[in-house]
Order: C-alpha cells, then structure tokens, then sequence
C-alpha cells in the first residue's frame, strides 16, 4: 500500500463560493431501481502507524519477545538506576524455541538489594482501576541466583497499580502466569520486574493483555478500537496489506503459516513501514476479528513481487509454485472442512466452522507484464482447487480474467469532487470494480472536514453506481499518534484515547444509512466559484520517444511565444526525462513513462497552441499539455494513449489524472510528422490533429452540491445523501415523484462546521461529529437549506 500514491501540491479548493439560485433535486421513487452492491462499505487494515502492534492487537509490551530489530540495540526495554550494578544485553546462548532466538541476560551483581527493568509498553500502559490484566512471561536463572522476580505496574510517581512475586525460577525456561487488579487509572503506567538477588536471569515473551478484550477473545483485540470498527458496520475486511504482504523485499514478504499456533512460537517480522511487528494478529486472528465485526473475510495473497515491485524484486517463476501452494493453503484454512489439512488446523485453533471467505486479492499495487504472468498462475491455481473464489486483480490484466478490479486513489479534495461521476461512464457489463483505497491526502490537516467532503462527494457516485463498484474502503484505517507515517487516517488513539476523524463520520453515515436499490435523481445545482482557467505549456511522452518543433502559442492573433529551437531550448524547463534539441527539433530520448518540460507563463490564458510532432518509437503517442499551473495541476493531450489505441485529453488535479474528454480511437504512427493545434477558450477545449477536430467539449466548472438517493425494499425508506462542498448554504427543492406520500416525520444527521478546516483530536473528539433533527414533512415537494461545508442525510418513510 501507499507508496505509489501520486504527488500532492497546495492547491485547495474550498472555501468555495456560489453563484446565488436555488437548488432543486428531483427524485423518481416510482422507479424499481438499480440494485447497490449490499457488501459496498467496508474497511481495510493494514500494518502502518502501529495499528495493529501498538494498536488494535492488545498487547501492552512492547518487545515482548526481544525480537525487535535492529539487534544491535534493546529496544523498549531499560534499566532503572541501579548504579551499575546490573547489566542487560540480548542473548542467543539458550532460545526459547527456535523461532524466537534472542531471550534477555539480566546481571545482577547488587547483592540483596533490588534492581528493576521497566517497559514503558508502546508510549504508555494504560490501567483502568478495577480491571483485570493476565500476565505471562518465561524465565530461567543461573545457580547464582536464588530469589524473586516482584513484577508491578506502576505510575510514573512508583505508585503501586497492582503487583506479583514469580517464584520457583529455575535453571530451565518455564512459563510464568497470573491475572493483576489494577487499583488506579493511569494511561502512562509501566511494567516494572524487580529482582531481588545476585545472578543472572533470563527472560523471554513478557506478556500483559487485558481480559477485557473485543469479545472477551484470549490474545484478542483492543477493546475500544474494535468497537470503533464494530460502529461502522462494514460489510466485510480486506486484510493484512497492502504493502504489508509484499514487504520491502521479498525476504521481508509475509509468510501467514508464521502468524499461527502460540505466540510465543511465531517469528517476528520487519514491516514494510519500519518496524518490527509480532505477528500476534495473524491470519486466524484477522479471520476471527471479520467474523467478530460482522464482516467478509478479503484476503490478500503476496504474488511473488515485493512492494512496489522494488528493485525488481520478484520470484522467479519457476519458483513460483511454493508461494501459489501458499495461497491455497490460506485459502483452505479459512474454507476448508475440519477434514482437511488446513481445516483441520483451523478447527484445532478453536474455529471448526469455515469462515466465509468468498474474495482473494492477488498482490497488492502490482503490474506489469511481471504481474501479468504471476496473476495468470495464481488465477489458473485458485480457480481449480477453488472455483467459487472471486479473486481481485489490483491491475488491468489481459492474461486471464477478473472477476474484480481493484484501484486505489490518493490525491485533493478537488479532484475526488471532480471525480463524483467517473463511474458513470464505466461499462455495466464490465469488471465489477473495488476502490480498495482512497482518501483525500492534500490539504487534510491531521484529518480535517475538507478532505471528508471531498471523499463524501466521491462516495455519492461510488454508491449510485454500486452495480459497477461492489466494494469500497477508505485507507489507512488507524494512526497511534505517537507513530504517524501516513497521513490522514480514519482514527486516531494513544494508549488510552481514540477519536474519529470528520471521514469516519462520513464512511460511518454512508455505512449506516444503506439503500438496497439506488433511484434515479437529477440534481441541479448552482456552480461554484473557481479560478479563470490559465496556465502555461508543455510537451510529454509516455514510454514513448518523440521529437516536436515549430512550437508557437498565440491568444487573439498575438504571439505570445514561439520554440523553432534552432538556438536550443532556452525557457524550457525539464520535469522528467532526457530532452535534447537535435537538428532543429525538441528530442525526447527516454522510454521511461511521463516524461515532460514545460515552458511558458502560467498566468496565459484563452490562447491556440501549435506544433509539430514525430514518433520515433516506443510504446504510445504525443503527450501535449497546456493550463499548465505546475507540476502537479494541468491538462494534456493524450494522443495514442493506452497502448496506442486511442485520443483523449486528461486533467491532472493535485497530481490526479482523470479523463474529461470524449475518448477517439486513433494511434500515431513512428517516422512521420503530426500537426497539432489546442484552442482553449474560457471552459472551451477544441483539439485538432492534421486540421481534423478530434475533441471539442466544455470542461464545467464544479457543482455545489452532490447527492445520490436509494430505497431501502426492507424499511421502505428513501435516503438521501446531499454534499454541499461550498461555502455558503444551498437553498434546495427536494421533490419525490411517484409516491403517494410521505410520513410527517423524516430523520435528518448533518456533519457541518463553518470552518473546513476544523479536525477532531484526542483532547476533542468530536468538534465535528453528526447531528441528528427531525424534518417536518408536509408533502412530497418541501425544501431544505443544506449548510455550507456539510453532509446531509435524510431518511423519509413512504406512507
């Protein structure tokens, strides 16, 4: 996950102002409707900010096992003042078991005088007076020493929370166990082992989780952040990764068989993310946490290809097969029956019951023709032992089919409101799609109401065309505060506190106010405000070289620049790739993908771009750019795109692409010259290649308002869902046709605030949260103001 997540500059779009006229949203309840996907929101975990370790996995111990890499150091784990007399070091001499080589050697050379080692957990242990903790840890000793081990939790003041003497520690390793009582609150608590004699000792998995876990489960989840998840009602759990699966290599690459059976048994692992991670939630432990939530199991499977496809860091594939058997061996644990092999073990690990896993991703952010190759043997496996698994591909792949897309989405709040209605242009007999990951990361703050209106507005399309897209979930899941790597993130929490951001309360709206069949509706909305259209120019490829001269812009029959580069290519400024001019022309020489220079004043505007272009080879077509404001925020002529297979111009929004043109079929051919021309005037783009029109369309401005309305057939509610990303409140015509009418009462939640950019925090949870009201209906034609910067939905009941 994540990492190929686009460039982001400061380009805000709110506040945004609108031209004063009243809304109107028109409703056809007479109509059946197009049935929405019932598994549409869900959620997606990932290993990243210590959710899991540190976070929802409710180990208290940080290095518990003493694993934590790099070995050079002991992480978490220090002395108190003992004056020098006693040492700790990492000791490999005597292992645990093999998988959990390092156990710590604790000198003590202080006669009868105590000496502690304090663990301060992951940046706090917070006790609850009154609750129970089970502790757990192995030790042995040498013939030196002959004492006690008193283990305490204790505040930063020493004050005593609760208290255990371990005794009977002997030459051999043994487990150790009992259940402490906390007597005081405290969310900054330690853990504190003092011995009482001169020796050495060893330990090994020091362990304290509470009983009161998410389900009372033994080695279970984090009560309260589970039940964050547990409020959103998602329809299922794609999990453990992202990138987590991949890792940065391929020796860093999850392994699931490590994440069963005793913890104490489970290799530790290096994250993706930078840190060492337990494995204490492993595979069953994320299968029993989807069953807990009430939600479908989606597992994702490493296809032979570290994160990102790194260093070209891949199985090869006569290798394959041992990571094939692997994905199959999960997929059996989680479906097969308690007769088989791996079902057997599930049902030996307390879960006789499949679970019902019905989706399998296959890699995570992969492509290529590497991943074309590996998604074709995972494809041809799984299907054969397993033919009712729908797998996910998370790139477009022509060596087998889909049964689902996955696509993923980083970018601003501009460009998730402009994309509102990229959905509806998708073919209805197509792949069904998954958005697996999204979420406005410019301009969001920690998390703020701009980037969750952004992600609303996108999320109203997402749900009208929930025949298309099945399944959605917003990424990444949880941020411990003291650990962010990834920003926003849908909740926050320390080691005692936890608060949704302004997106939660939008995904949990979404989730909690579901429609079975979405119903037709036509909005009309004023148009907000945005800055003239201007911008500079620009010229690309793609995989492609390519070679342009006689390059001239001109506005009202005026020069305004011109390039023959017979003197070179003063002004151009290179963004990627190798330009030189040759013989009179600008030659890019690179295969690699988006490679451009740009030149000219980003403060031109309505003006005619001119030029002249040559294929020389590779894989695509010209690449033309005008409205160029910077390096992340323009339009370009795409010209053989796509494989060379067709024209379309795009729009680059906050590093962005989206398509906002008619789509032609065309490719450019290598080895002759191409003459192009670019009219913009005010919303007008007009696009010509060898004097033929190709494109002409009015890119329009944003709307202020975006909506989507359903019928749930079991309640027999129409709920409507109403952004208003602008600044100012929207006076709106609500009219329903084809009801008889409605009831009095209709239930109305808004998440609003003046300002957009107001954030929820753990000090204040829920400065921006939903507010329930009552709407009085006195007819199926009424109006309502939806406020500025807002979230609207309203629940009305047929008669």
């Amino acid at each position: 996950m994540k990492n190929c997540a686009v460039a982001l500059v400061a380009m805000f779009l709110f506040p945004l102002f609108v031209h004063a006229q009243t809304a109107t949203l028109d409703i056809d309840a007479s109509a059946q409707g197009t049935p929405i996907s019932p598994l549409l929101w869900g959620i997606f975990f990932e290993e990243i900010n210590h959710a899991g370790d540190g976070g929802i996995y409710a180990e208290m111990v940080r290095n518990r096992s003493f694993e934590d890499a790099p070995h050079t150091t002991i992480h978490a784990w220090q002395l108190a003042d003992s004056g020098g007399r006693a040492r700790i070091a990492l000791d490999r001499s005597v292992p645990l078991n093999p998988r959990n080589p390092h156990s710590l050697r604790w000198e003590i050379d202080a006669g009868d005088q105590p000496v502690s080692l304090i663990n301060e957990g992951f940046w706090g242990i917070a006790v609850e007076r009154g609750k129970r903790y089970r502790l757990s840890l192995y030790a042995r000793r040498d013939d030196r020493f002959r004492g006690e081990l008193r283990i305490s939790l204790q505040g930063a003041d020493g004050a005593i929370a609760a208290q255990h003497t371990v005794r009977g520690i002997s030459a051999q390793w043994k487990r150790f166990s009992a259940t402490l009582t906390s007597r005081t609150t405290d969310p900054r608590a330690r853990l504190v082992i003092t011995a009482t004699s001169s020796g050495t000792v060893w330990l090994d998995m020091v362990s304290l989780m509470p009983v009161d876990t998410f389900k009372g489960r033994p080695n279970g989840l984090r009560k309260d952040l589970a039940q964050m998840l547990a409020d959103l009602r998602p329809s299922f759990l794609r999990f453990p990764g992202g990138c987590f699966v991949e890792g940065d290599r391929m020796s860093n690459a999850l392994r699931w068989r490590d994440t069963l059976g005793d913890v104490a048994e489970r290799p530790s692992r290096w994250c993706v993310w930078g840190y060492t991670t337990t494995q204490g939630l492993g595979l069953h432990e994320y299968l029993q946490m989807s069953e807990d939530l009430g939600a479908e199991p989606m597992l994702v499977v490493n296809c032979g290809m570290a994160c990102q496809y790194r260093n070209g860091d891949v199985v090869p594939m006569e290798q394959l097969d041992e990571w094939i058997e692997d994905a199959l061996a999960a997929i059996e644990y989680a479906i097969g029956p308690p007769t088989s092999k791996w079902g057997a073990l599930r049902a030996k690990n307390g879960h006789p019951k499949p679970f019902p896993l019905r989706f399998v991703e296959v890699g995570n952010e992969n492509w290529g023709p590497a991943y074309e190759q590996r998604y074709a043997r995972f494809y041809d496996a799984i299907k054969a032992r397993f033919p009712q698994i729908q797998i996910i591909a998370n790139a477009p792949v022509r060596s087998r089919p889909m049964d689902v897309l996955d696509e993923h989405y980083y970018s601003s709040p501009e460009w998730f409101i402009s994309q509102a209605n990229r959905y509806d242009r998708y073919d209805r007999n197509g792949v069904k799609i998954f958005v697996g990951e999204y979420a406005v990361t410019q301009g969001a703050g920690t998390g703020n109401l701009r980037a969750a209106l952004g992600e609303a507005a996108f999320m109203t399309g997402i749900e009208r065309n929930g025949d298309v897209v099945i399944m959605a979930a917003y990424a990444p899941l949880f941020v411990n505060v003291n650990a962010r790597q990834w920003n926003p993130d849908l909740i926050g929490f320390d080691s005692s506190r936890v608060y949704g951001t302004p997106s939660y309360y939008v995904q949990k709206l979404f989730s909690l106010y579901r429609g079975t069949h979405v119903l037709p509706l036509k909005v009309n909305a004023p148009a907000v405000s945005v800055t003239e259209p201007r911008g500079a120019i620009g010229l690309g490829t793609w995989s492609t070289q390519a070679e342009y001269r006689d390059v001239r812009v001109a506005h009202n029959g005026r020069t305004l620049f011109t390039a023959d580069f017979v003197q070179g290519a003063a002004g151009w400024r290179v963004v990627r790739g190798d330009w030189q001019v040759v013989d009179g022309a600008y030659r890019q020489n690179s295969l690699s993908t988006d490679c451009r220079a740009v030149v000219g004043d980003p403060n031109w505007t309505d003006y005619t771009l001119t030029l002249r272009a040559r294929k020389l080879g590779g894989a695509e077509g010209f690449l033309i750019l005008f409205r160029v404001r910077d390096d992340n925020n323009w339009y370009w002529w795409n010209l053989g795109g796509w494989g060379n297979v067709k024209h379309a111009v795009e729009k680059c929004v906050g590093g962005g692409k989206s398509i906002v043109s008619n789509e032609v079929a065309g490719s450019i051919e290598a080895g002759r010259w191409y003459d192009i021309r670019i009219e913009v005037h005010g919303a007008r783009i007009r696009c010509y290649l060898d004097n033929q029109l190709v494109h002409d369309f009015e890119d329009k401005p944003l709307s202020a308002l975006y909506a989507v309305a359903s019928r749930n057939t079991r309640t027999g509610e129409v709920i409507l869902k109403v952004v208003n990303v602008s600044g100012e409140p929207v006076e709106t015509d609500i009219r329903l046709q084809g009801v008889r009418g409605l009831q009095p009462t209709g239930k109305v939640v808004t998440l609003s605030n003046d300002n957009p950019d107001e954030e929820n925090s753990l000090d204040h949870p829920v400065r921006v949260a939903p507010v329930q009201s009552t709407l009085r209906v006195t007819g199926t034609h009424f109006r309502y103001t939806f406020p500025r910067h807002s979230l609207t939905v309203i629940v009305l009941k047929q008669r």
